[in-house]
């Protein structure tokens, strides 16, 4: 376990690289783009489901 650890350390010591603050920047916009698209279909599926169920219900009851 220990020697997993150290090895470990060393990795990110000499083999990791951080990217510069200009391609961080882009990564976020790109991260919150994505973000916001993902979560606009999860509120269309969810508002379609939804109208569906009440569709279906509504049907069954009258």
């Amino acid at each position: 376990m220990f020697t997993y650890i150290k090895e470990s350390i060393d990795e990110l010591k000499n083999n990791v690289t951080l990217p510069s603050r200009a391609e961080s920047s882009n990564l976020m916009v790109i991260v919150a783009v994505f973000s916001i698209l993902f979560a606009l279909a999860t509120w269309g599926v969810d508002s379609l489901f939804s109208k569906l169920i009440q569709l279906y219900f509504s049907n069954i009851i009258n």
